[in-house]
């Protein structure tokens, strides 16, 4: 009786301990959330000039050639000009109807759409991330590195018009990485059986997606899923290793099977066929060295471009800020602490391999120049800013042992690198703006010519190229390249158009 006593008791003791109200913050974590809240306005200010920016886009390049398929044969014509003639890519045809559908207007809107799905992608995996590490961030912490990571990605690259505001390449390169970054989030929320078997539903579907939508983040995906099943043997306890696992498999399987639907399709047949692309000649010693050539080139131009400091230094405050993780059963972080230079190895390692399998993969089609086509390396780009994060977190967390004044001292050197970081994107930015602007007007002049002509009548009409940041257009480089010249003359339903030096 007495014992069953003391049990009710306890048990009514801890329930009245788990209602009370959780403790304040103190004025240190207080302190720490205005910190992150106001820092990470520079990085959402940034984005959101980004957004407005995009309203100054217009078609050009693969454009051309999409929008009038959209408009007169739907989605259906659409999915079969790749299944079955262009690449193969369905999940690929499936964005592009997304925007296209809507014209011009969906070229405007596409840049404030897919940045704002990426940034809350983004800023969705670093809090769900944290929430399974059991650690706890300050108000504004996991917003600041997601849209410190999206604006990196958008706009650290050679040329940002093509990475972000270029529809056509973004879909496969930029919006690509980050929706298969999507998929890891249901795992890591999942806490019940239901919760873990929609993870796997869910990885299996985004790999089958990832698989006929890009080719390059599949391979980053299966290299990336290679890693981290190597990292559970150390890193994670027991039913989160065997749990993870598993997820990896699945993940894996289903982007297997979207990569044979894509490469056995008519259209990637096609397409190999146009390049020469077939397995021999694309990993052959000659094309191997070329392309290790090409990707020394790359990372050349990436190891300098110092704004990817600021993904190191957003790394340095989440690993100074958060707190608490260090004795979770269940949090891999943890053990992840114990062996820090491992798991940099294995994420350096799995960048490079990917990287270098990317351009590989992209070679046969770019030829010399894709070790200059900046717009393909979003791939694996994104792993690499998350890596340099990642780096930053660990350094971060082995700084938490020092004194405050070296802690604060860090925190403050770190805030303005993050942004010096976001001024350094900012700048040339704004010299795209105005780039875009004076094409947009052009553009949109040339546009009204071409319609009023094609609605008196005629059959063939001018055009004069209107380019920037390297797009093709028709009669580009001097008038010697005309495509894509029948694309834009079935957009405008003309039989041809002619070169011209001047805009009407």
């Amino acid at each position: 009786m007495t014992t069953d006593t003391s049990k009710s008791a306890g048990t009514q003791a801890e329930s009245e301990e788990s209602s009370r109200p959780e403790p304040r913050p103190g004025p240190a974590r207080r302190w720490a959330a205005i910190g992150t809240s106001g820092l990470a306005l520079l990085p959402l200010a940034l984005l959101g000039a980004a957004f407005w920016i995009g309203r100054l886009v217009r078609p050009g390049g693969d454009d051309w050639c999409f929008l009038p398929v959209v408009r007169d044969g739907g989605a259906s014509g659409m999915i079969g000009k790749f299944f079955l003639h262009d690449n193969g890519r369905i999940a690929n045809a499936l964005l592009v109807i997304g925007y296209g559908s809507f014209g011009v207007p969906g070229h405007q809107w596409f840049a404030l759409v897919s940045g704002v799905l990426m940034l809350g992608i983004l800023w969705a995996l670093i809090a769900a991330a944290l929430k399974r590490a059991g650690l706890t961030a300050p108000r504004g912490l996991a917003l600041l590195v997601g849209a410190t990571t999206a604006a990196l990605l958008f706009f650290a690259t050679p040329n940002p018009y093509k990475a972000f505001y270029w529809p056509a390449s973004s879909v496969s390169h930029t919006v690509a990485p980050v929706l298969a970054c999507a998929a890891v989030i249901p795992l890591l929320r999942a806490r019940t059986r239901r919760g873990r078997d929609f993870a796997l539903g869910v990885a299996y579907l985004a790999g089958i997606f990832i698989g006929t939508l890009s080719e390059e983040t599949a391979i980053v995906a299966c290299v990336v899923l290679a890693a981290v099943l190597l990292m559970s043997l150390w890193a994670l306890p027991g039913a989160g290793r065997t749990r993870t696992r598993v997820w990896c498999v699945v993940a894996f399987a289903g982007v297997a099977v979207g990569t044979v639907i894509l490469y056995l399709s008519p259209g990637a047949r096609t397409r190999r066929g146009r390049f020469g692309a077939d397995s021999a000649s694309m990993f052959g010693p000659e094309a191997l060295t070329t392309a290790m050539r090409a990707f020394g080139h790359v990372l050349g131009t990436i190891f300098t471009t110092w704004q990817y400091l600021g993904a190191v230094a957003v790394g340095v405050l989440l690993g100074l800020l958060v707190r608490g993780g260090e004795r979770g059963t269940d949090a891999p972080e943890g053990s992840l602490r114990r062996r820090p230079f491992l798991l940099v190895l294995v994420g350096f390692l799995a960048f490079l391999v990917s990287g270098y399998l990317c351009v590989v993969v992209a070679h046969p089609a770019f030829g010399a120049s894709v070790a200059t086509a900046s717009r393909i390396w979003g791939d694996f780009l994104l792993l690499y800013v998350l890596l340099l994060v990642g780096v930053g977190a660990l350094s971060g967390r082995a700084l938490r042992a020092r004194r405050w004044g070296i802690r604060a001292a860090t925190a403050a050197v770190a805030g303005v690198v993050c942004a010096a970081t976001c001024v350094g994107l900012a700048v040339p930015l704004h010299r795209l703006e105005r780039q875009m602007e004076v094409r947009a007007q052009r553009w949109d002049r040339q546009d009204r010519s071409l319609r009023n002509g094609a609605a008196r009548g005629a059959k063939v009409l001018p055009y004069t190229p209107v380019s920037v940041s390297g797009m093709l257009e028709p009669f580009g480089n001097h008038g010697r390249r005309a495509w894509p010249a029948q694309c834009v003359a079935q957009y405008y339903h003309l039989k041809k158009i002619t070169h011209s030096t001047r805009l009407p």
